[in-house]
């Protein structure tokens, strides 16, 4: 929540500054689009949490319809694999753009190494690709 409300307040500001004072904070939009990604994976994984997640299932629906619950849960299975698989490429991907990085020792703003704003990725998708795996294991 105080990650949401930093993000808001720099937007806000870095506008007013702008519109009002012809200026603004140098490294202000490079920290918004770091919060941004910070606040859009941390709610992904409270989603992953309790598979809350928004999903495009047309066949879970119709199989809900037909009250079929084995062929329900084990479409609700494959999807889950799926979803793991994706997400555990993620962060094999994601984990080694930051250890790219972080061997470039690139600056995203104020000083503050870019490998360190993007350490989310990984650990984020390998997270949710781990909660995925449990899904597809206690799956009714």
């Amino acid at each position: 929540m105080l990650l949401l409300l930093g993000m808001i307040s720099m937007a806000a500001g870095q506008v007013l500054l702008r519109n009002f004072f012809d200026g603004g904070v140098y490294w202000g939009d490079s920290a918004v689009r770091v919060m941004v990604l910070w606040v859009t994976m941390l709610g992904a994984m409270v989603a992953s949490r309790d598979d809350s997640h928004i999903r495009i299932d047309l066949v879970g629906r119709f199989l809900k319809d037909l009250e079929k619950p084995l062929l329900e849960a084990t479409v609700a299975r494959i999807n889950y694999s799926f979803t793991c698989v994706v997400l555990g490429l993620f962060c094999w991907a994601s984990g080694h753009f930051v250890y790219y990085e972080y061997l470039d020792g690139s600056i995203a703003f104020a000083k503050v190494p870019a490998w360190i704003c993007e350490v989310v990725m990984p650990l984020g998708s390998g997270i949710m690709a781990l909660r995925y795996a449990l899904h597809v294991v206690k799956r009714p």
